[in-house]
């Protein structure tokens, strides 16, 4: 009996062991679980307020941007929080601090800026810096108001190719199959397509089987527009104090040793050689400029009236070679930028060129013979486009003037030529986490 009655106990004993087992086992996977759930619940709040506070050293940054353009100009020194203190933002806030890096070379119109802004939500901070400057036409490759010369349409076509950030204020012309290797945008919200001679506006970036561009960066359409400036105002200035400022036609020839042969009849010079401005400014008011020949140094040549080019512009450093070379050259006509008519057939120009008034254009370039390519490594900025040549519509063979090789020099960027016109914005050059 007693040990029947112990055998019993044992089963009994027995039995319980699996239903301790499940019971241990669920305990484990329940305090895992909640433990899990702890875990993913503070990992996701630390998310939350990481993300958070992300977004409000973004609002930082873009409220410091805002201050900038609502200065009267390029503010001078640092400035902590100059809206009056930390801002507080759903329930978190932003701390900015816009260090003033100066002038950007010997740009003179174009500062730098360091903008550092720390969101912080809860118990968390983001740090965030953004570098951006002053904007200036010679970032673009390509910028125009209108893409028409009195009243007619100016066409890209098969045989161009740009390499350069391009914008105009108006839209784009098409034909044919042109190559634009960078950034593309267009105030319009459509291309103007030549379709086989019946032209057609549409709201896309190509017409086939007629006319299909290789936008190889896409092109944006509804771009802000940006008001071109109708003075060199800088730059009158610049030549006025510590340049060199010039009354009647005049013509100057670049050496390669750094020096120029000025000839104005005025100063009674004649092929007068003498140093490059010492602030990089030239400036001829009530007469036009001709311009050629090898630059070696940084200078910016104006006019009230037009600037000819009859001749080759090139940089005695070539920076195509040596992308750290030193020379560069602006180009600011009041009035036009003209290439004579008697230019060579294959002609180069290293520099950025600017025609507030109206066109950078070729002489005649209705009745000249067809010539060669004309390559611009630099920019080209107008009001209305210029042509420089004509085509065939039909075969679209070239009939007078240059077909366009324009490249950008990405040294222009960072680094302007001197008193380059502003656009009263501000570009961002780089941004970082810190």
């Amino acid at each position: 009996m007693n040990k029947e009655l112990l055998s019993s106990k044992n089963r009994r004993a027995m039995a319980l062991v699996p239903v301790l087992l499940v019971a241990m086992v669920l305990l484990i996977f329940s305090a895992a679980f909640f433990t899990i759930s702890v875990n993913q619940h503070y990992t996701a709040e630390i998310f939350k307020r990481r993300t958070e506070a992300l977004g409000l050293a973004e609002a930082g940054l873009d409220n410091a941007i805002v201050w900038l353009r609502a200065q009267s100009s390029p503010p001078v020194g640092n400035y902590t929080n100059p809206w009056g203190g930390i801002q507080t933002l759903g329930g978190g806030s932003y701390d900015v601090a816009i260090e003033d890096l100066g002038v950007v070379g010997s740009s003179v119109t174009v500062r730098r800026y360091k903008v550092t802004s720390m969101g912080s939500f809860g118990n968390r901070t983001r740090i965030l810096t953004n570098y951006v400057q002053v904007d200036n036409y010679a970032r673009y490759l390509w910028f125009t108001d209108q893409e028409v010369f009195s009243g007619t349409n100016v066409w890209f076509w098969s045989q161009d190719r740009l390499n350069g950030p391009t914008h105009t204020n108006a839209h784009y012309n098409i034909m044919g199959n042109p190559v634009f290797e960078s950034q593309v945008q267009s105030v319009d919200n459509y291309v103007r397509f030549y379709n086989n001679g019946n032209n057609i506006n549409l709201a896309q970036s190509t017409n086939p089987p007629y006319d299909n561009p290789d936008f190889q960066q896409g092109l944006d359409f509804g771009a802000e527009q940006t008001t071109m400036p109708t003075q060199a105002l800088n730059l009158r200035a610049g030549a006025a104090s510590g340049g060199l400022s010039l009354r009647g036609d005049t013509i100057v020839t670049f050496l390669s040793n750094g020096t120029m042969n000025v000839t104005n009849s005025r100063q009674g010079w004649n092929n007068r050689n003498m140093a490059l401005p010492a602030n990089g400014a030239l400036f001829v008011d009530r007469g036009s400029l001709t311009i050629s020949g090898t630059l070696d140094g940084r200078l910016t040549v104006g006019t009230s009236r037009d600037i000819k080019i009859p001749g080759n512009i090139t940089y005695a450093d070539d920076p195509e070679i040596n992308p750290n070379s030193d020379d560069i050259l602006g180009i600011i006509a009041e009035g036009d930028v003209v290439i004579d008519d008697a230019a060579p057939y294959d002609l180069v120009i290293k520099g950025c060129a600017m025609a507030m008034d109206t066109s950078f254009m070729l002489e005649n370039w209705w009745a000249v013979a067809a010539k060669g390519i004309l390559t611009v490594y630099g920019g080209i900025i107008q009001d209305e486009r210029g042509p420089v040549g004509t085509f065939n519509g039909q075969t679209g063979q070239k009939i007078s003037g240059y077909s366009k090789d324009y490249r950008y020099d990405p040294r222009l960027l960072a680094n302007p030529p001197p008193y380059m016109p502003t656009t009263g914005d501000y570009i961002t050059l780089s941004w970082e986490e810190n």
